[in-house]
């Protein structure tokens, strides 16, 4: 029998979760965590009650009652009920992530899943996924939010790293390396440099600069626009 379409904001089920701290019934832990003044533990939950027939049961996919499906996608570690996402649960993880499974691995040393692309294509951080986002300070690991790795190795929520492009930073907040390809904006700087001239007085003083991209030093010439790094021509310098 198909389900009957309970579900909350977090997610799509029929089935309530028996919370194993409280013993009240919530449609997901996030909707007890909201409520509540504890949180719930997902791996603790052992029953359930059917959105339709109201039945309390084990958890489990299907209704022991009624056959109403509680959750296209069913984890019985997690008692993660929802819509087929492609989940799968990762045991290094210790919780489900949305795959494909076949599309992403799980690094050792950063210890989290990330897309096949960056297998041997990123910065490890040892155990950065269980480090807070640096934006929001919430945490990532289990944020149903997706994480964002820096050029850096180090990760944010996909959605802070948005809005922080879109107020003009481009730096992370942690080490101020470039979080995205900055070449053209560079291009653009390098053209209203050579268009501005500095007055006489400035015209031959140089200033030691840190490049935040490439960690040199260097001493340049100053100019009022920027300071752009004689190692690899990054104007993200101080």
């Amino acid at each position: 029998m198909a389900a009957c379409g309970l579900g909350c904001e977090h997610y799509s089920r029929s089935c309530l979760l028996k919370a194993p701290c409280c013993s009240k019934f919530y449609v997901c832990r996030l909707c007890h965590d909201a409520k509540e003044n504890h949180e719930m533990d997902r791996f603790q939950v052992q029953e359930v009650q059917c959105a339709k027939c109201e039945r309390v049961q084990s958890a489990q996919q299907n209704c022991e009652g009624c056959e109403t499906v509680f959750g296209e996608y069913y984890c019985d570690i997690c008692h993660l009920y929802d819509k087929d996402k492609k989940q799968y649960h990762c045991d290094q993880c210790g919780i489900c992530r949305i795959g494909p499974q076949e599309c992403y691995f799980h690094c050792l040393k950063c210890n989290l899943c990330l897309p096949l692309h960056l297998q041997g294509n990123h910065k490890c951080i040892e155990n950065v996924s269980r480090q807070n986002c640096s934006v929001c300070l919430e945490d990532i690991h289990t944020s149903r939010v997706g994480g964002q790795v820096l050029p850096c190795g180090h990760l944010l929520h996909s959605t802070c790293h948005q809005e922080l492009l879109k107020t003009g930073a481009y730096r992370c907040p942690l080490c101020m390396r470039s979080t995205v390809d900055m070449k053209l904006s560079w291009q653009k700087l390098d053209e209203e440099i050579s268009e501005t001239a500095m007055p006489p007085e400035y015209e031959n003083m140089t200033v030691t600069i840190h490049c935040n991209d490439c960690n040199t030093q260097s001493t340049v010439k100053f100019h009022v626009l920027g300071l752009k790094c004689g190692a690899c021509g990054s104007y993200n310098t101080s």
